[in-house]
Formats: C-alpha cells, sequence, structure tokens
C-alpha cells in the first residue's frame, strides 16, 4: 500500500527568531489524512528540483538527512525548515511517499533572488583558493563564494572558519560584517580578531627594474602594519598604482597579494607579503579633444594641460592640469562642473586619444561675507575693500587676489595667516568667510 503527499511548510517557529523571518520562505501547508501504516520509515531516496545555482546533491546534503536513517514527517518539516533558515532559498516545500521498502523525499526549492561576494581579510594561514574548496566542502551550499544578505549560512561559513582556526592551534575568534557603502551590502568580510598579524617586509612579483625601487620605497609604509586587506588594497591604490600611471601604465593592476607565513605562535603571527603587479603597456598621447566647453574656448583649457602627442601619458600630471581647469571655471561662478577624462586606447600602437568632457553646470553668484579674527576698524575697512558684491557673478579666484592686495592694511608687527572657507548653498550662492589668524598655517 502506498500513499502520497504534498506539503508547502511554513515554520512558527522563526517567530522567535525576527532576524531570519523575512528570508525564511513564505509557503502554504494543506493537511493530509493520517497514514494508515506507520509514521516511521526507512529513507531511501532523496532528490531535489527548482535551484539554478545547486545541484540536487547539494541541495539534499544541506536538508541534513542521510539515506538509510530512519525518517518521519516531522524530519521532513526540519530538513525543509533548516534549508530556509540558510537564506539561500527563496522557497522550499516537500514532498513524501512511502511503501514498505522506505519512504522517498522530494524537496522544491527556488533561488533566493540577490547573493552578495564572501571576502576574507586576513586568513594568513589558508590560500584563498584552499579556503573556498574547504568551505564548500564543508558548507555545501556555500558556493563560488557567494552568500545571502540574511539566514544562517554565514554563521556556518564562520563556524568552519572557526574550527579551521583551531586545527592550526590559532588562538583567534573568526567574526563576519555585512559590509557596504552608502547604507547598501555589497559583501560579507570575514576575519580573524583577538590574534596579531604583522606585516614584516613586502616583495613585489613582476615589476620591471625601473619601477622596483620605487614600488619597495613605497612598500616600506605597509612594513610593521596589521596585516589587513583593506589596508593593502588601499595602498595599492593610492601608493603603488600611481607609480605606474605617472609613467603611462594606464592599465596597470595588482593581483592578490600573496601572505607567507615566517613566524607563527598562539598570540602573533609575523608574514612576508608578495604583491603581485601587472604593469600592462606604457601607452603614449595620440591627442587630446574637448566636448562641452562654452564659457572657455578650446584654446583656452588646452593651453592649462602640459601633455602633448608622442609623450608618455602621465595620468597624474593629466589629473592635475584638469584641476587647474576646474580653478578657472571657477573664475567664471562654474562651482560645480564635471571635468572627465575619457581615455580611448589603442593597444597594437600603446597609444591613447583623451576625449575630456565637460558639463560646466550652473553659475553661482556671491552671498555674504563674514571676517572674523580681526578688530572692529579693520574688519570694516577690509569690507570696504571687498569688491565682489552680492548677487554679484562669484569668482572663485578672487579671494586670493583679495588677501594679497590687502596685506598692508593688517595691523604692523604681525604674520597675519588667512583661512578662507567657501560655502555653496542650494540657491547657487558662495557664502564667504575669511579667518585672520597670527600663526602659521592657512593663506598667507
Amino acid at each position: 500500500m502506498t500513499l502520497s503527499r504534498q506539503l508547502l511548510v511554513t515554520s512558527c517557529l522563526l517567530a522567535l527568531t525576527p532576524f531570519y523571518a523575512a528570508q525564511v520562505p513564505h509557503t502554504t501547508a494543506k493537511k493530509p489524512a493520517p497514514p494508515a501504516l506507520s509514521t516511521s520509515w526507512k529513507l531511501i531516496s532523496i532528490k531535489a528540483k527548482g535551484s539554478q545555482r545547486y545541484t540536487p546533491d547539494e541541495v539534499a546534503a544541506a536538508s541534513g538527512l542521510q539515506l538509510g536513517q530512519a525518517v518521519s514527517e516531522d524530519d521532513f518539516k526540519k530538513a525543509t525548515q533548516q534549508l530556509g533558515e540558510t537564506g539561500v532559498f527563496g522557497d522550499v516545500s516537500y514532498g513524501f511517499s512511502y511503501s514498505s521498502e522506505g519512504a522517498k523525499l522530494e524537496l522544491d526549492v527556488s533561488d533566493a533572488a540577490q547573493l552578495v561576494p564572501a571576502r576574507f581579510d586576513n586568513f594568513v594561514w589558508f590560500p584563498d583558493e584552499e579556503l573556498l574548496k574547504t568551505l564548500h566542502e564543508r558548507v555545501p551550499l556555500f558556493k563560488d563564494g557567494l552568500l545571502p544578505l540574511a539566514g544562517n549560512l554565514p554563521e556556518q561559513v564562520s563556524n568552519v572558519l572557526q574550527a579551521l582556526l583551531i586545527q592550526s592551534k590559532v588562538q583567534g575568534e573568526a567574526d563576519y560584517v555585512r559590509a557596504g557603502k552608502s547604507g547598501s551590502i555589497d559583501s560579507i568580510l570575514f576575519s580573524v580578531s583577538a590574534h596579531t598579524i604583522h606585516i614584516r617586509h613586502t616583495d613585489f612579483a613582476g615589476a620591471q627594474p625601473e619601477e622596483l625601487p620605487l614600488l619597495v620605497a613605497a612598500g616600506k609604509k605597509l612594513d610593521g602594519q596589521d596585516y589587513s586587506g583593506a589596508r593593502i588594497e588601499a595602498e595599492e591604490k593610492h601608493g603603488f598604482l600611481p607609480i605606474y600611471l605617472e609613467r603611462g601604465h594606464l592599465k596597470a593592476a595588482f593581483g592578490t597579494a600573496q601572505p607567507k607565513v615566517v613566524k607563527d605562535s598562539e598570540q602573533e603571527t609575523i608574514v612576508d607579503l608578495t604583491v603581485l603587479v601587472q604593469p600592462g603597456l606604457q601607452y603614449k598621447i595620440a591627442g587630446i579633444d574637448w566636448s562641452g566647453n562654452q564659457a572657455f574656448t578650446t584654446e583656452q583649457v588646452q593651453g592649462l594641460i602640459q601633455l602633448k602627442p608622442g609623450q608618455v601619458a602621465n595620468a597624474l600630471l593629466l589629473e592635475k592640469d584638469l584641476a587647474d581647469v576646474g580653478h578657472l571655471y571657477g573664475t567664471k561662478g562654474y562651482m560645480t562642473p564635471l571635468i572627465t577624462p575619457q581615455p580611448e586606447m589603442q593597444d597594437s600602437d600603446a597609444t591613447v586619444r583623451y576625449t575630456i568632457e565637460v558639463k560646466e553646470g550652473e553659475i553661482y553668484r556671491m552671498g555674504e561675507l563674514e571676517i572674523r579674527g580681526i578688530d572692529d576698524r579693520t574688519k570694516s575697512k577690509l569690507t570696504i575693500n571687498w569688491r565682489l558684491h552680492e548677487g554679484d557673478t562669484y569668482d572663485s579666484g578672487y579671494i586670493d587676489r583679495f588677501v594679497k592686495a590687502t596685506l598692508s592694511d593688517l595691523p604692523a608687527g604681525f604674520k597675519w595667516n588667512v583661512v578662507p572657507r567657501e560655502a555653496l548653498n542650494d540657491d547657487k550662492t558662495v557664502d564667504v568667510t575669511l579667518r585672520y589668524e597670527n600663526g602659521t598655517t592657512g593663506l598667507q
């Protein structure tokens, strides 16, 4: 005799765990008639369907059930609940049939809409590739390095990482945070806390002899620092990459930094770091074009650009010159111009042609003037001499000219500095504050 039933299960246990409630499948249930036979069977088959991300075997393994074990309908419900609480599925349901041979279970799942990458900050004892393989073996639903935003799968991964630390006799704690910018989560970051990891020395693989001394000098900033993936990435971006951009290597990149443990104890780990350098081609300037510039002619803005056709494409110099173009726009009241270089690179002859796109924005006007740090008599004199009146088109270069022109109006016997502040308002006005100080900082 065979009895089949299909159930869509919603666990009321989630009322006790509100953090995961939104991630648990929304399902319904219909009660079958009680089975005429025993409610305990031998599990002889598990099939899974519905997922595009996981194989049937991976879903079955994550259910916690094993072939040959004695099972009841409560076990099927618990397995469904276990899958739903991971967070990687939007819906989970099950059906089963039984006979004198045993029970056959079928799991029906749908994939959650969004997963984010897992990142490993300072697990220096395990190469990332090895770590991902081990984690997938022990947590089958952790696949391709991706995790759900909610659910308990990140906790499962963290528990395995903790076990790996213990096996390696590292006294530390495996932690994780949901990381991102501007209020959105774009990754789940795992790290080791309560254990000191220092960088002893930084080497570079793939660097050419011309850049190597500069890289070594820049790399000394990492020596002696706590090991942190975020710190290394920041140094690559702000310390190492500019060395290449200045020399026209516009596609220079860095592979994942490789730590090597050179000293290990329960309390402290010392590593040497190898940064993998991919310099790419060295490009030369083929030409520079402009678009969107109306307030100034192409000849005027191009006159501020030092790079010429045939020269090495020094991206840092171009960035500096474009900042000067932005200052030029400020002299006509354009306080928020967007000046964006768009490179078109030709690898066949290692040249780059830039199109500088200009979005001038709106014109700002002079708002209120406030002068601080000086006696009332001098303040009154300076205010009278300020020629940029409310409502006039603002000129960002006027402050410097004004300060230099009025130095003789300041009380004698002091070395005066001026700290200027420009405040841009929503009504497209600029309020100016000049703070006079008897000191050594600021604009003299």
